[in-house]
């Protein structure tokens, strides 16, 4: 971590340890996470949710949750998935809640129809034998589901990677199905894949459904599957793209290269692999490799290469690129009317961690009957 950031993150404990009234009389740890290029998580408290908790002891969680706010707004880091929301949906700053740890859903009682939503996959083994909501205190999977405890939604919806699953051998999955059985909901759950609702996306994920006791009143059938007719061409864009996508010699000769990229590229496949939070980063997953325009012949940064189009002229000269933010954001199913008010690092990264849009829609599609 930058020494700048380690000195501003202890003034800030110790700011909070003496505005408190009663001092906490437990020792505070203070944790040092390395921020690399490739973390996850870049607006998040350098300080735990216990040790929060511990310098305001006397505070209820509203008021808790507005404490933590101005600690959010003095970060140095900035909140990018702030800006994607304000962007795009009706959301005010009094209806924006920063930590999901920290928020009071009892307000939200009774008014929820759906409540979508999902959690880090961590290893649950070394929590208690209850297997309970209190087995998984700590981690954000628990603030998810105490959020479902507490506001009581008719319907919820959890979406996770297929392997939490199969993660440390099924102890984790029994511990979160156990969860979320204890919530009074009757569950449903099963694993599909984008491409079988005609989405042109390899992109296998678990969705689990809850419906709450007192509204299932008849048995629950998820989406049926559909016939693929789209293609992964359509989404591009129409328009000129950018010459800063383009790749040069070793970009290009990595992505035309299975041999050298062990698959881990792909380029003009009519159905898209996996989109995830770094791709594109050192040209790791789906590419275009194109003729090249007059132009390209005369940027020293992009390279003209060969390539076979499989069109019966063999190798031609060709150029590769990137899908651009706005492609990969069509191919997760958002329309061109979506705002893209983030840099192409965060909006690459917004695409990979989003739910493909046609799929949840034929989700809610057969949910309406519950409601």
């Amino acid at each position: 971590m930058k020494k700048d950031l380690r000195k501003l993150e202890t003034d800030l404990l110790f700011q909070l340890a003496h505005k408190t009234e009663t001092p906490p009389q437990t020792n505070v740890v203070v944790e040092y996470n390395k921020v690399g290029r490739k973390s996850p998580v870049k607006h998040k408290l350098a300080i735990t949710q216990e040790q929060i908790i511990a310098l305001t002891p006397n505070m209820t969680m509203k008021q808790r949750e507005q404490y933590v706010k101005a600690l959010y707004d003095n970060m140095p880091e900035h909140n990018y998935v702030k800006d994607a929301y304000f962007a795009n949906y009706d959301v005010t700053d009094a209806e924006w809640h920063e930590d999901i740890r920290f928020l009071d859903a009892k307000e939200y009682e009774g008014n929820l129809d759906i409540l979508i939503g999902g959690s880090p996959c961590q290893s649950f083994s070394n929590y208690g034998k209850k297997l309970g909501l209190e087995d998984v205190r700590g981690t954000l999977f628990y603030d998810y589901a105490r959020v479902i405890n507490e506001a009581k939604p008719k319907v919820f919806i959890y979406e996770n990677v297929e392997n939490v699953t199969k993660n440390d051998g099924g102890k984790t999955w029994k511990a979160m199905f156990s969860v979320w059985q204890s919530l009074g909901y009757h569950i449903e759950w099963d694993i599909l894949d984008a491409k079988d609702y005609n989405h042109p996306q390899l992109r296998s994920r678990l969705f689990l459904i809850g419906f709450r006791e007192d509204i299932y009143t008849k048995p629950y059938t998820f989406p049926e599957k559909m016939e693929l007719k789209h293609k992964s061409t359509e989404y591009l864009e129409k328009g000129e793209v950018s010459d800063i996508y383009y790749l040069g010699k070793k970009g290009f000769e990595w992505i035309t290269t299975p041999e050298k990229n062990l698959r881990r590229s792909r380029v003009n496949q009519d159905v898209i692999g996996c989109e995830t939070a770094y791709q594109q980063d050192n040209w790791i997953g789906d590419f275009r490799v194109e003729k090249p325009k007059p132009h390209h012949y005369n940027d020293e940064r992009i390279y003209v290469g060969k390539f076979d189009f499989k069109d019966g002229k063999g190798l031609v000269d060709a150029v590769g690129r990137k899908m651009t933010p706005r492609e990969c954001m069509n191919l997760m199913g958002f329309d061109d009317s979506f705002k893209i008010v983030v840099n192409d690092s965060i909006a690459y990264r917004h695409a990979g961690n989003s739910i493909v849009v046609p799929v949840l829609k034929e989700i809610i599609k057969t949910l309406i009957p519950y409601l």
